[in-house]
């Protein structure tokens, strides 16, 4: 087992100077005087002279960084490591093995990584305490042992048989929500009930109900854009938006919607289909497959007749997901935008975030209980969106941050981008009995289960 410490050196250490300003600013701790940050890297399966290629050409630069075997505290520093919780992928690990292999041209090492928080100065136990409190997003990651682990390999148990819900049309629905920490209401549970019982005849295995569970969650179903809104009044002064509404209502009378729940997603679709009914969205790509809005375009290119182009928008909230864990929501956020058009073959070009969140300038002290505070959720979910779109080489032309008491309560995180492919490039079809289905991807955390429900709750 090697380990080793990477720290940078003075005057390359903008991060930690940018935490102690935040750490002053935020907790008000006049007694702390410096902040290291330490990468930490545990690597098991090299040979001395592969550890040291690795280190000097991998894991640290010469020219900015410090290495060390040991983290050497002056008197008035403390120190505590930070790491993503088991199961949650852990980027920098995961490139850092990749790279190794690269090097060694062996099999991939095991590597953890974890970053030190050095805190000097005069500081109590309960300052300190508050510090971790304010670092530590508890939904991602936890306080990691100073300790050098004997091994790296995983602890892995064999499962148990999936649970089979006992009796469950016959239990209280609002005590069954709570036992199983369900993001569903209690009238879905009720739902559920009288569907097994009836339907199924047949009590319902734990899986079966989990999955119903993220599949009616409020980040999957939309709860909130399809909630039936039942009356609707206006304030003085807003009369452009009562002929708004009142153009909505005789456009659904036109269309025979009528007898359909007036919702959010059926005012923002009303537009769409009455383009549709009168025949002028007739460029619209209709298929079974698309998840990606698609028009198809006549593109001339230099030297070449003109041909057919697809070009494909999609969007992505990620509100609830940005608010718990802000780097994980927002890039995902993007990466949700791009994955529906690169599946339909096209290219992604170009895209747009858009966002609302309260006053990031609000005291630590004032923030909301169970929330993050408002200047973290802003800073980190920039850098996440940022850092996804930087991987893939994808540019964000238009970035909107809306200020307003209302982001409190939820945070608005809104990702968009554009594609295009020549439509003779994408073959449409749909899916018949007997097909086969290959799933093809690279090895990810556990941490994506429950997300959609653990961020609704």
């Amino acid at each position: 087992m090697n380990r080793i410490f990477v720290e940078k050196k003075a005057g390359h250490d903008g991060s930690a100077r940018h935490l102690l300003q935040d750490l002053h600013e935020s907790l008000g701790l006049p007694g702390l005087t410096r902040v290291r940050l330490v990468q930490r890297y545990d690597m098991a399966g090299l040979s001395a002279g592969e550890f040291t290629s690795a280190v000097s050409l991998i894991l640290s630069e010469p020219q900015v960084d410090t290495v060390s075997q040991v983290l050497d505290l002056a008197e008035n520093e403390t120190a505590f490591a930070v790491e993503f919780l088991p199961g949650q992928f852990d980027q920098r690990a995961d490139s850092a093995a990749q790279c190794v292999q690269i090097l060694t041209g062996k099999e991939r090492p095991l590597v953890a990584s974890a970053r030190m928080i050095v805190l000097a100065g005069s500081l109590t136990a309960a300052e300190i305490q508050r510090v971790k409190s304010y670092v530590i997003n508890a939904v991602d990651s936890h306080e990691a042992s100073l300790d050098l682990p004997f091994s790296l390999e995983p602890n892995t148990h064999e499962p148990a048989d999936v649970a089979i819900l006992t009796h469950f049309s016959t239990l209280d629905a609002t005590a069954l929500r709570k036992d199983l920490g369900l993001a569903m209401s209690a009238e879905d549970v009720v739902f559920c009930q009288a569907y097994f019982r009836d339907e199924e005849k047949r009590d319902p295995s734990l899986t079966e109900i989990r999955m119903l569970d993220t599949y009616w969650s409020d980040h999957c179903r939309h709860t909130t854009f399809l909630t039936k809104i039942d009356s609707v009044t206006f304030a003085e002064g807003t009369e452009p938006v009562q002929r708004a509404w009142q153009t909505y209502l005789t456009t659904r009378e036109q269309l025979g919607r009528q007898d359909r729940p007036i919702t959010l997603m059926d005012i923002a679709l009303i537009g769409m289909r009455e383009l549709r009914k009168s025949g002028e969205l007739d460029n619209l790509e209709v298929s079974e497959e698309v998840n990606a809005a698609s028009i198809v375009v006549p593109v001339v290119i230099a030297g070449k007749a003109e041909e057919e182009w697809l070009v494909m928008f999609k969007n992505e909230t990620h509100n609830h997901p940005t608010e718990i864990e802000p780097f994980g929501g927002a890039a995902t956020c993007l990466g949700g935008c791009i994955r529906d058009p690169l599946s339909g073959r096209s290219y992604v070009y170009q895209a747009m975030r858009v966002t609302g969140a309260a006053d990031p300038r609000t005291p630590f002290s004032e923030t909301l209980a169970g929330k993050l505070p408002q200047k973290k959720i802003c800073q980190v979910a920039a850098r996440g969106y940022s850092s996804y779109g930087n991987q893939i080489g994808l540019a964000t032309g238009q970035v909107a941050e809306v200020y307003h008491p209302g982001y409190v309560a939820k945070r608005l995180e809104i990702g968009a981008v554009v594609s295009a492919v020549p439509r003779s490039h994408v073959l449409r079809g749909a899916p018949a009995a007997g097909d086969v289905i290959l799933l093809i991807g690279g090895r990810t955390g556990r941490d994506g289960v429950g997300g959609a429900t653990g961020s609704s709750k």
